[in-house]
C-alpha cells in the first residue's frame, strides 16, 4: 500500500492525495492550485499524475472550497468516470462552486483576449479555461451522498466514514479503514479542521485511532485571537470608517466566512455594539451558499439557530440586500459612504470584489476588513503585507485605504486547537502535516514532537510517495 502527496504539501492549495491499496486507487481530495504566477501552470501539470485518470476507482471528498474541489471536472474531462462521495450539504455546495470556478476562467480567458486585441497583440498566451461550464455541471453527476457517521465500502476492501470537521458546511474529516494481504492500516485525513466555539457550526468531532494520519497546518504556528477581541476591532473599524465618511468593504470567502460575518454583524447588533445596519452581500455564489446554509439547519450550532430567528423577528435590525445581477453590483460603486460591501473572492484573486477594491481602495475614508487567510501571491496577501500600490484589471490601483486585519474570524483551526484535537488519540500514529506554508507546518510538528511527545511526525514533501 502506498501513499502519495500530490498537492497541498508545503503550501496550502491543491490538497489532493493518492492511496493505492494494490486492490484500488482513490483519491482524497482534488484541489486547485491558487495565488501566484505560477498556480496555473501547477494546475496544468497537476494532473498529468504518476497514473491515468480512468484508474482511479473513486474519490472521498472533505469538503467544498475549491482548493480541495478544484481540478475534480478537470479530472472528469481527462476520462475519470468513478463516484465522488461527499456529504449532502457539500454536494449542495459544489453545485454553486465549480460552475461559478469555470465561469470565472472562461470570463478571465475573455478579459485576456479582449485585452490584447485592444493593445494590438496576437491572442497568443491566452490561458485557457482549466474546464468549461458545461464540464463541471458534467461533473456534478459523479457525486455521490455520504452521511456523517455512517460506515460504507466504496470498494472491496476500503471502508469509509465521514465525521463533522466543523471548518464550513459539511466539511468531514475522514476516517479509513485499508485491508490488503491479510493485514490493514486505518488511514486519517483532518481535512480542514474548524475552531472549537465559534459562531454558525458546530464544534470538529474527535477521532480516537489511526495508524496513519494527514492533519492540515494552516495555522499550526500561530493562535487566533479571542472573539470578543475581535469583535472589538471589527466595531473600532466600523467607527473609524463611520467618522471618516467612507465604506467599510469585506473580502470574503463566499461559502462559510460570508455566512459567519453576517452572524458576528448581526450579533453585535443584536447586543447594541453597533447601529442598524444596512449590508450588501455582492456574490451570487455567497446568496446561494447562504440559502443552502438555511436549508442545513441541523447542521448548525443552537447559538446560530437563535440568531437566525432574532433577525426574522426585527428586520429593521439589520437589513441584508443579496447583489444579484451586474448592474446592481455596478450600481455600489455610486454609494460613497455608509456602505458594508461583503464582496467575494475572499483572497481578492477573482470576480466582484477587484471591482470595489479598485474603487475603495484608493481613498482614505474607507477601510478594507481583512477576515480571512490570504495565501502567497494573492492580491489580498499583498494588501496585508503592506503594498501601497497594487494593480487591478492591468491597471495600477494606490492602497489608500486602512488595510485592517482580524484574527479571530478564521475557519481553520488554529495551533492550540489543533494539539487539542490531536489529544483525543489514545496512542500517536504515523502523522504526515500537510495543508500549511512550510513554517507553519514546521511550527506544528515541533509543537506535536514537544507537547504531545509524539515520535513519528513530520511534514509531507511536495509529490512524496510513502509505503504504509
Amino acid at each position: 500500500m502506498r501513499l502519495g502527496f500530490l498537492g497541498a504539501a508545503g503550501e496550502v492549495t491543491g490538497s489532493c492525495y493518492l492511496v493505492e491499496t494494490g486492490r484500488c486507487r482513490f483519491l482524497v481530495d482534488c484541489g486547485m492550485f491558487q495565488g501566484g504566477p505560477e498556480a496555473y501552470r501547477k494546475n496544468l501539470r497537476a494532473l498529468n499524475f504518476q497514473f491515468d485518470v480512468r484508474e482511479i476507482d473513486f474519490i472521498l471528498l472533505t469538503h467544498a472550497h475549491i482548493d480541495h474541489s478544484g481540478l475534480l471536472p478537470r479530472l472528469a474531462m481527462l476520462g475519470f468516470r468513478g463516484p465522488i462521495y461527499a456529504t449532502a450539504a457539500t454536494i449542495d455546495l459544489l453545485e454553486v462552486l465549480l460552475p461559478d470556478s469555470a465561469h470565472i476562467q472562461e470570463k478571465e480567458a475573455e478579459w485576456q483576449l479582449r485585452h490584447k486585441h485592444r493593445r494590438g497583440k496576437e491572442a497568443a498566451g491566452v490561458r485557457p479555461p482549466l474546464y468549461t461550464v458545461a464540464q463541471a455541471q458534467s461533473c456534478l453527476r459523479l457525486l455521490k451522498p455520504a452521511a456523517y457517521g455512517e460506515t460504507f465500502e466504496p470498494a472491496a476492501g476500503v471502508r469509509c466514514r465521514f465525521n463533522d470537521a466543523g471548518h464550513i458546511l459539511g466539511s468531514a474529516c475522514l476516517e479509513v479503514w485499508l485491508e490488503a494481504g491479510g493485514g490493514g492500516r486505518k488511514l486519517v485525513f483532518s481535512g480542514d479542521l474548524g475552531m472549537p466555539d465559534r459562531p454558525v457550526l458546530r464544534d470538529p468531532e474527535p477521532i480516537g485511532e489511526a495508524d496513519v494520519l494527514l492533519v492540515e497546518s494552516t495555522y499550526g504556528d500561530r493562535l487566533h485571537r479571542p472573539l470578543p477581541e475581535t469583535e472589538e476591532e471589527i466595531v473600532a473599524a466600523f467607527s473609524r470608517t463611520r467618522a471618516a465618511g467612507g465604506n467599510l468593504v469585506i473580502p470574503a470567502f463566499a461559502v462559510g466566512r460570508t455566512q459567519e460575518i453576517i452572524y458576528v454583524l448581526a450579533d453585535l447588533v443584536r447586543r447594541g455594539r453597533l447601529a442598524p445596519l444596512k449590508v450588501y452581500v455582492d456574490s451570487p455564489m455567497a446568496d446561494a451558499a447562504t440559502r443552502i446554509t438555511l436549508n442545513h439547519r441541523n447542521l448548525l450550532d443552537a447559538e446560530t439557530r437563535d440568531l437566525i430567528d432574532w433577525l426574522a423577528a426585527h428586520p429593521q435590525k439589520m437589513h441584508i440586500e443579496f447583489v444579484a445581477d451586474v448592474e446592481a453590483s455596478k450600481a455600489l460603486n455610486d454609494v460613497r459612504h455608509g456602505a458594508v460591501i461583503i464582496s467575494a473572492s475572499g483572497m481578492c484573486e477573482a470576480g466582484r470584489i477587484k471591482y470595489h477594491l479598485r474603487e475603495n481602495l484608493p481613498r482614505s475614508e474607507c477601510t478594507i476588513l481583512i477576515t480571512g487567510f490570504q495565501a502567497a501571491g494573492t492580491l489580498g496577501r499583498r494588501l496585508v503585507d503592506g503594498a501601497r500600490l497594487v494593480h487591478i484589471f492591468g491597471d495600477p490601483v494606490p492602497v489608500r485605504a486602512a488595510i485592517h486585519t482580524v484574527g479571530g474570524l478564521s475557519a481553520h483551526a488554529d495551533q492550540q486547537a489543533l494539539l487539542a484535537w490531536l489529544g483525543h488519540f489514545r496512542r500517536p500514529p504515523r502523522t504526515y502535516v500537510v495543508h500549511g506554508e512550510a513554517g507553519s507546518a514546521a511550527a506544528l510538528v515541533a509543537a506535536v514532537q514537544d507537547r504531545l511527545g509524539w515520535p513519528q511526525v513530520r511534514a509531507a514533501a511536495p509529490n512524496e510517495f510513502v509505503t504504509l
